[in-house]
C-alpha cells in the first residue's frame, strides 16, 4: 500500500481498518480538512460512501441506517462547527443507543487555543454521549503508530457496537498536505507491511469477542418463580437495535400466558408471532382508571426496551401492585416511575428464550382475555372514525391507513409528537412485515426526514414516512438525500398548520399566548419543497384521497409527499371523544 505522504497512509490504513471490521458504509460531508479520510473511502471498494452535505442531517441519515441495521455507520467531517452540528444526533444516538461513529478532521494541536481560523475545541466534543473518546495521534508513517490506529479503529467499532451500543468519537489531527501530494521521503520504502497493510486474510487487526449477560442457574430460577403466576404483562417499549427476538418473546408469552403490550416501535406489535400471541397494542385508548379500578392488578411485569410511548400505560404501570422486573442488558434504569422492584442485568432475547423453558403455569386464561376484549373494543370504536367528519380527515386515521395500505415488507419510520403517538394508539397488531422505526431516545423532532431516509438506504423494503409539518420544516433540507443517496420513499405529511401536539396540553385553554406561542401556525405552503427536490407532490384533504395517493407513490418509482391537510384542534377533540367511548363501553 504505497502513499504518496503520511496523511494519505494514514487515512487509508484507518478506512481499512473500518471495512475489515465490517463497515459497509459511510456518510461524508463535504470539506477541506478531512480530506484524507474521505479520499480514502471514495477509493476503498468495499464501502459504499453517502454523500450528504449538511452535517446536522448526515449525522440523522447515518442514525437512521445505523438504526435499520444495527450495525456501526461512521460519519466524516472537518474541523470546525461540522462536527459540532453532529450533536443532536448524538444525543439521539447515546439515549437511543444507536451505534455511529464520529471521524472529526480536526486542525493541528499547536492551532488549538490560538485564533486560526476554523478552529474549535473538538476534544470530548459530545461529552458524556459518547461511549467512548480519543483524541489521535498526528498522522505519523510509522510502524507502531499505524499499529496504534488500526487497534483504535478496532476498539472503536467494539464500544459502538457494546453493552449499550453508542456512538464513538476519534477526533483526527491533520496538517498539511491534505491531498494526495507527493512528499518526497514522507513514507519510508521499507515500513512494515503489517502496520501498513493489515493482517492477512482480510481479518481486523484486533478482534473483540463480546460476551452477552446472562443469569445463572438460581437467577433464572428466581426471575421464572416470580413470572409462574396467573396474571402477568410483558411490556416491550421501544426496542434497542438491532431488535429483540420476537420468537423468543412469543415463546415466553406462550409459557407463562401473559399479554404482550407491544409499543409500535418494539418490534412486536407486527409479525407472525401475534397470530399466537396475546399481544394489545390499543392501550392508550383504553388505560384509564375508570376502566382498570375495576381489573384485578397483575401480580408481576416483565419490561423490556426504552420508556413506552404511551403515558396512560406509563401511569397503569405505576398505578398497580405488581413486581417489577425491567430487563436491561446494559443495568441501565430505563423506568422513570420508580415503582420497579428489580433490575436484571441480562440480553432480553436470551432471556426470553430460557424463562420460556422453565417458567411453570400457563396463566389465567380470563387475564389475558379481559386484555383482548378491552383491545377489541378500542378498535371496534374508533373503526368508524376512519370516515371524514365535520372536522376532516381524522390524524390518527392516516397512521391506521398506512399500516393497511403499505406493502410488505415496508419499514415505516414515524416522527415524534402526534404521529409516533396515534402509531401507538391507531395502528393495531397484525402479522404483517414491518419494521416500525422512531427516534425515541431524546424524542426530538430535528433530523426525522433524514433518520428515515437513511434507514430507507439499508434496505431494499418500501419507505414511509409519516411527519408532522414542524418536524418537515426542521429537516427539509434532508429531502435532498432522496436524490443525491437513491433512497425512494412515501412520506406522509400530516399538515396541521402548526404544532398540533399542543391541543393535548393545558396550554390550550390559555391564549394568548397558545396560538403565537405554542402551536405556531406558519401558513406555508410545501409543494415548492417537492420541486425544490424534484419530488412527487399531491395534496389531499380527505380519506378516498390519501389512499388513492398513497397506493399511487407505494407502486411507482421515486420519492413522493403527500400533503394532508388537517385540522389539528379537530382531530384532538376526536381523539378525546374516542377515548370516552372507548371508556364508557368498557366501564358498564
Amino acid at each position: 500500500m504505497s502513499a504518496p505522504n503520511r496523511n494519505v497512509l494514514w487515512g487509508r490504513a484507518l478506512v481499512d481498518e473500518l471495512a475489515r471490521g465490517g463497515v459497509g458504509a459511510v456518510v461524508v460531508s463535504p470539506g477541506s480538512r478531512s480530506t484524507p479520510l474521505v479520499t480514502a473511502v471514495e477509493e476503498h471498494d468495499d464501502l459504499h460512501v453517502f454523500s450528504v452535505l449538511d452535517e446536522r442531517s448526515a449525522a440523522y441519515f447515518a442514525l437512521g441506517r445505523a438504526r435499520r441495521t444495527g450495525e456501526v455507520t461512521p460519519l466524516i467531517c472537518t474541523s470546525g462547527t461540522a462536527a459540532a452540528n453532529y450533536h443532536p444526533a448524538v444525543i439521539e444516538a447515546d439515549r437511543g443507543r444507536v451505534p455511529l461513529l464520529l471521524l472529526t478532521a480536526d486542525r493541528p494541536p499547536e492551532l488549538r487555543d490560538s485564533g486560526a481560523n476554523q478552529t474549535v475545541d473538538q476534544e470530548k466534543l459530545y461529552g458524556d454521549a459518547v461511549r467512548w473518546y480519543a483524541d489521535l495521534p498526528e498522522p505519523e508513517a510509522d510502524e507502531r503508530k499505524l499499529r496504534s490506529l488500526r487497534t483504535t479503529v478496532g476498539r472503536a467499532l467494539a464500544d459502538a457496537t457494546g453493552t449499550p451500543s453508542g456512538p464513538v468519537h476519534l477526533n483526527c489531527p491533520f496538517r498539511k498536505p491534505l491531498e494526495p501530494t507527493p512528499v518526497p521521503g514522507d513514507v519510508p520504502a521499507d515500513l512494515d507491511s503489517l502496520a501498513v497493510a493489515g493482517r492477512d486474510g482480510g481479518r481486523p487487526f484486533v478482534t473483540t469477542t463480546a460476551g452477552v449477560p446472562r443469569l445463572d442457574r438460581a437467577d433464572l430460577g428466581r426471575v421464572a418463580e416470580a413470572l409462574s403466576v396467573e396474571r402477568g404483562l410483558i411490556v416491550a417499549g421501544p426496542a434497542d437495535p438491532p431488535g429483540v427476538d420476537a420468537q423468543a418473546l412469543a415463546a415466553l408469552a406462550h409459557a407463562t400466558g401473559f399479554p404482550i403490550v407491544a409499543d409500535p416501535l418494539s418490534g412486536l406489535r407486527f409479525g407472525g408471532h401475534t397470530r399466537v400471541t396475546t399481544t394489545v397494542g390499543g392501550y392508550d385508548g383504553y388505560l384509564d382508571p375508570r376502566v382498570t379500578d375495576s381489573w384485578p392488578d397483575p401480580e408481576v411485569v416483565l419490561r423490556i426496551g426504552g420508556s413506552p410511548t404511551s403515558k396512560r400505560l406509563r401511569n397503569y404501570l405505576a398505578r398497580v401492585d405488581a413486581r417489577g422486573f425491567v430487563v436491561d442488558p446494559a443495568g441501565e434504569w430505563r423506568e422513570a416511575s420508580f415503582r420497579a422492584t428489580d433490575l436484571v442485568v441480562a440480553d432480553p432475547s436470551r432471556l426470553a428464550a430460557r424463562l420460556a423453558e422453565v417458567v411453570s403455569g400457563a396463566g389465567d386464561p380470563d387475564w389475558r382475555e379481559r386484555w383482548a376484549t378491552a383491545d377489541r373494543t378500542h378498535r371496534d370504536v374508533v373503526a368508524d372514525a376512519t370516515d371524514d367528519g365535520a372536522g376532516g380527515y381524522f390524524e390518527g386515521a392516516i397512521l391506521a391507513d398506512v399500516a393497511d395500505l403499505a406493502p410488505e415488507p415496508a419499514t415505516l419510520v414515524v416522527s415524534n409528537s402526534n404521529p409516533v403517538r396515534d402509531a401507538d394508539r391507531y395502528m393495531a397488531p397484525t402479522d404483517a412485515g414491518y419494521t416500525v422505526l422512531g427516534n425515541r431516545g431524546a424524542s426530538g423532532i430535528d433530523g426525522v426526514v433524514s433518520t428515515a431516509l437513511g434507514a430507507g438506504s439499508a434496505t431494499t423494503d418500501h419507505l414511509s414516512l409519516v411527519i408532522g409539518d414542524l418536524a418537515y420544516y426542521h429537516d427539509g433540507n434532508g429531502l435532498l438525500s432522496a436524490l443525491r443517496c437513491g433512497v425512494d420513499a412515501t412520506i406522509v405529511l400530516i399538515d396541521n398548520d402548526g404544532g398540533g401536539i399542543f391541543h393535548r396540553l393545558p396550554i390550550e385553554s390559555f391564549d394568548p399566548p397558545f396560538t403565537e406561542a405554542f402551536r405556531t401556525p406558519h401558513g406555508l405552503d410545501f409543494e415548492p419543497t417537492a420541486d425544490f427536490y424534484d419530488l412527487g407532490y399531491a395534496a389531499v384533504e380527505d380519506r378516498a384521497g390519501f389512499r388513492d395517493a398513497y397506493a399511487e407513490s407505494v407502486a411507482s418509482d421515486g420519492t413522493d409527499v403527500i400533503d394532508v391537510r388537517t385540522d389539528g384542534e379537530a382531530s384532538q377533540r376526536t381523539r378525546e371523544r374516542l377515548v370516552e367511548e372507548t371508556v364508557a363501553e368498557l366501564a358498564e
